[in-house]
């Protein structure tokens, strides 16, 4: 029992860790922590790592207003999520940087794209309307991706904070 109530309030913190290090780069468009977040959070709770990012989409959510945007919330973090978990556990050290860097990049340059579906169901876009959306979010996405693979570099000192934590609370 102790060990459940110990994983929801770790997971309750690290999503709203995630939920402010979005708002606190509110000003720079497309540029945050929250990719690098989650794939750090990922690579140390793999499976468990989804209630801190179901946190932090609910807590966005709250603060912004469960309208339209936010929708795209609900399945754009499970694909990052998703691209991590397929990543071997175990990488050499060299690997691991560049492998979540690169995932967390790729995340960045792809969250148009994945916005595009609902974009398109939702406001009605035929395909030609979608591929403009996406093409028209281009720069922003290219912003988003750069930002995550320079970002990215604090992944793997994030997991061994994590890791430590995790190691000094059993």
């Amino acid at each position: 029992m102790k060990q459940k109530i110990r994983e929801i309030a770790v997971f309750a913190v690290l999503g709203v860790i995630l939920f402010v290090a979005d708002i606190a780069f509110e000003a720079l468009p497309n540029i945050h922590l929250v990719g690098v977040l989650i794939v750090a959070i990922t690579a140390v709770y793999r499976v468990k790592a989804l209630f801190p990012i179901y946190v932090y989409v609910f807590l966005n959510g709250l603060y912004g207003g469960f309208s339209t945007w936010w929708i795209p919330y609900i399945y754009i973090w499970a694909v990052l999520w998703g691209f991590t978990m397929l990543l071997p556990k175990e990488m050499p050290k060299g690997v691991r940087p560049v492998a979540y860097s690169l995932v967390c990049g790729l995340h960045g340059f792809l969250f148009g794209t994945l916005y595009a579906p609902f974009q398109a169901i939702f406001f009605g876009l035929d395909l030609n309307g979608t591929i403009s959306w996406i093409i028209a979010g281009l720069p922003f996405d290219a912003i988003h991706g750069v930002s995550n693979i320079l970002c990215g570099a604090l992944i793997c000192p994030i997991i061994m904070a994590l890791k430590r934590a995790e190691k000094f609370a059993n």
